[in-house]
C-alpha cells in the first residue's frame, strides 16, 4: 500500500466527490418537470424537420436532373449541321473495302 492509498486527503478523496455530485444532480432533477405534452411536441417538430429535409432533398434532385437532362439535350443540338466523315462516301472508295468472300 502507498502512502498516498494510505492516507486519503478529504479534498480529493473519489467516493465522496462522486457522492456529493450525484446529489447535486439528484437534487436538480428533482426540481425540473416537464410539460404534459413535451413528447408529442419535440416529436412533431422532429417530423416537421424530416419531412421539409425530404421534400427539400427530392426537389435537389429533380432541378440537377432537370438541369443535366437540359443540358444534354442542348449540347447534343449544338452538333453541325452537315454530315461528318464518318457518313461520308467519298472518304473511302467503294472499291477499296474488302469483299466477303463466299
Amino acid at each position: 500500500m502507498t502512502q498516498r492509498d494510505a492516507t486519503p486527503s478529504h479534498d480529493t478523496d473519489p467516493d465522496r466527490t462522486e457522492r456529493e455530485l450525484s446529489e447535486a444532480l439528484a437534487a436538480l432533477a428533482d426540481g425540473v418537470r416537464a410539460a404534459p405534452d413535451a413528447y408529442r411536441t419535440a416529436r412533431g417538430e422532429w417530423l416537421r424537420r424530416e419531412r421539409r429535409r425530404r421534400l427539400v432533398l427530392a426537389v435537389l434532385i429533380a432541378v440537377v436532373f432537370t438541369l443535366a437532362t437540359l443540358i444534354g439535350l442542348w449540347v447534343l443540338n449544338q452538333t453541325p449541321s452537315h454530315q461528318g466523315v464518318i457518313f461520308s462516301t467519298t472518304a473511302v472508295s467503294h472499291a477499296s473495302l474488302p469483299r466477303p468472300h463466299p
